[in-house]
Parts: C-alpha cells; sequence; structure tokens
C-alpha cells in the first residue's frame, strides 16, 4: 500500500477538527510536494502531532512528546512540520544552544533571585503554549542541572513540549559519574512525555530535495586547499596574519573580514577557550564563514572536538553559509571520539564540493 495511503487511513481514524487535521493535512501535502517516503516512525510520530495538536486546539490536556533517532531521520522535518501547521500563536521553536545561552544570562541578570528562572521563562517565553525544541542533548552538569529545574516549571505551566534528539532519555547525559544525578530528569520525560523513536534506512539529509534554499547548504568543502585552490575559488591563503576581533566583552583572532564574510582558522574557534556565546554573537554579523585547516579531528583533544561540533551546531540553526577548508578528505577529518560528530558529519556531507578540488599544483 502506498505510504500516503496508509498515513490518509491513519489519519481517518483520528478526531478531526472542520473536516481536516491542520497537522495531517500538512505533512500529507508536503511528503507529496517533497517526493517523500515516510518512513513507519515518522507516520507514528505524526499520528501522535496530529492527536496532541487536537487536543490542544481543543481545550483539552496534551501530553509532550520527545522524538529521538539517528541523525538525518527527519526528526526536525517533522518538529518544524509541526510548528508551521499549528493554527495557534503562542508557539515557540527553539534550538538547543541558543536557548540555553539566553536561559544562562537571563538566571545571570537575576543571579541572588530565588526566581531567577521562573522571571527568565517569563522574559523568554511570556505566553508560549507550545515549546518546540530541537536537537536537545546534554553532556555538561551544570546544563542538565538546569535542564532538570527547566522541564519541571514547562511542565508546571502546561507548556506542550515538543523535543527531538539522537539520543534515547536514557541515553542523554552517558558520562557516568554524572548519568545517576540526571536520572530525575529521564524519570520525570518518562512520566510527562510520549517517547517515540523516529528511524529510517534512509539519511534524509542524503537526498536532493533536502537541499532546500538555505544557505548553509550552499556552502563548501574543500580539500586539500592548495593555492591553485584557493585562487580559483577565491579564497585566502594559508599566511593571513591574526587580528584581533571584538565579540561582546571578549577579544577573539580571526584571519580577516569584509562586509557579512570573515574568515578564520580551526585553532582560532576550536583550539582557543572560545564558548557558544561567541559564535552566537557573531552570527549577528556575520553570514559567511570561512573555516580553514580543519585537521584529522581524532588527533585533537575531546574538548577541541566539542567546540567544532558545537560551532557546526550553530552556523547549522542561524542558516549560515559555511566554506571549510581541510587538509583530508571529509569524512577521514571526521573521525573523532566525541559522540555528536555524527550529527556534524550529517550536516557537513550538505556543502558542495568544488571540482576544482582535484586540479594540482604546478609542479616547479
Amino acid at each position: 500500500m502506498p505510504v500516503l495511503s496508509l498515513l490518509q487511513r491513519l489519519f481517518a481514524k483520528q478526531p478531526r477538527l472542520s473536516n481536516a487535521s491542520p497537522i495531517s493535512a500538512y505533512f500529507q501535502k508536503k511528503a507529496e510536494q517533497q517526493g517523500y517516503t515516510l518512513s513507519e516512525g515518522q507516520i507514528r510520530a505524526i499520528t501522535a502531532l496530529n492527536r496532541e495538536a487536537q487536543h490542544l486546539l481543543n481545550g483539552q490536556a496534551a501530553r509532550s512528546l520527545y522524538l529521538h533517532g539517528p541523525v538525518g531521520r527527519g526528526k526536525s522535518w517533522l518538529l518544524d512540520g509541526f510548528f508551521q501547521a499549528l493554527p495557534l500563536a503562542e508557539k515557540q521553536r527553539v534550538h538547543f544552544h541558543d536557548f540555553f545561552a539566553r536561559l544562562h544570562q537571563g538566571m545571570f541578570l537575576h543571579r541572588g533571585r530565588d526566581d531567577a528562572l521562573a522571571i527568565t521563562l517569563d522574559q523568554l517565553l511570556a505566553d508560549c503554549r507550545v515549546l518546540c525544541f530541537d536537537e536537545f542533548h546534554v553532556h555538561d552538569i551544570g546544563d542538565a542541572m538546569l535542564i532538570s529545574r527547566l522541564f519541571q516549571a514547562l511542565f508546571q505551566r502546561g507548556v506542550l513540549v515538543l523535543v527531538t534528539s539522537n539520543y534515547p532519555p536514557e541515553g542523554l547525559l552517558p558520562n557516568p559519574l554524572y548519568h545517576e544525578r540526571f536520572k530525575p530528569v529521564i524519570d520525570l520525560i518518562a512520566a510527562r512525555m510520549d517517547v517515540l523513536e523516529v528511524n529510517s534506512p534512509q539519511d534524509f539529509r542524503s537526498l536532493p530535495q533536502a537541499h532546500a534554499q538555505q544557505r548553509f547548504t550552499s556552502g563548501q568543502y574543500v580539500w586539500p586547499g592548495t593555492p591553485v585552490q584557493r585562487e580559483s575559488l577565491g579564497l585566502p591563503t594559508t599566511d593571513c596574519p591574526a587580528q584581533p576581533l571584538d565579540v561582546g566583552t571578549r577579544q577573539l583572532l580571526c584571519r580577516g573580514h569584509q562586509g557579512r564574510t570573515i574568515v578564520f582558522t580551526f585553532n582560532d574557534l576550536c583550539e582557543q577557550l572560545t564558548a557558544v556565546m561567541d559564535y552566537l554573537l557573531l552570527c549577528k554579523d556575520f553570514d559567511h564563514w570561512i573555516i580553514d585547516g580543519l585537521p584529522h579531528l581524532a588527533e585533537c583533544p575531546i574538548a577541541v572536538q566539542q567546540r567544532f561540533i558545537n560551532l557546526v551546531d550553530v552556523l547549522y540553526d542561524q542558516d549560515k553559509r559555511l566554506t571549510l577548508i581541510g587538509h583530508q578528505p571529509l569524512d577521514k577529518c571526521l573521525e573523532g571520539q566525541a559522540i555528536d560528530l555524527a550529527r556534524t558529519a550529517s550536516r557537513l556531507r550538505q556543502l558542495q564540493t568544488p571540482c576544482a578540488q582535484t586540479a594540482p599544483d604546478p609542479v616547479s
């Protein structure tokens, strides 16, 4: 049976609003337009999204949802579709890094007050009834303790929370030194959210139709970065001197900037003590990022690998154009020990690889 026919039969069993659910109708149309064959996991998730949307719009209690699965299986596509189709103004779609940066900032401003979290949430969420939380992950014990308080506050406020993650709840904060301290949050998710796996043998990001009009996917991965390649692609040389750059209250190093384009080396951003907030602040001023000198990550400390993962997350979430220059083929460079590198690899594989990479340098 065709997948769309199966979807129609599944949705026909669901209670309807005005003859058709806006959620089910949206996904049926979107799948047809984009030529997607939806996986069974996606169909189950759409059915659950459809059900909870109708509860919400009918004034009934709606249950939060936690969608997890491997990278590129359409979780963010489901979250984006739900957010777009839900006919409700009091909703927000947020990314992990951006939201937690703003949460930390707000709580710092109200430090010393017992209700610092409540005040900050009032400012960030206002009358929000639906919070769509994309790419949820936890590796830091400080964030883990804050997440515990955050989820309790959101559920107490009656906010419907839709989460996507590469990890099942029990896989969050895998560090054995801290995992047991995070167990109450895992139990809270199990009690207050429907946990659904979204899986498929296909990485949807590898499909041509996944490359929509995004600045990120118009970027390039260039290797090995020879002088001939750089000249033909209009890229900077390797001997650009470092220059100071004010970022908020800090000073970083870059290799030059002009208009909305900025140039860094991998060392400038990932081997130095930079932070997510630095990347977010830079995204306000620059749309095209050139990052030179991607090494073999397996040879880098875990902290350096994690900074690179965070950097790519921010550039992808903020939809910035990335030109990345490496010494080896991309998949070789992305070998490493950090557990989130699979997500980074899936995103970076969307970059174009210009034919100029095969052009040899003239032999002197």
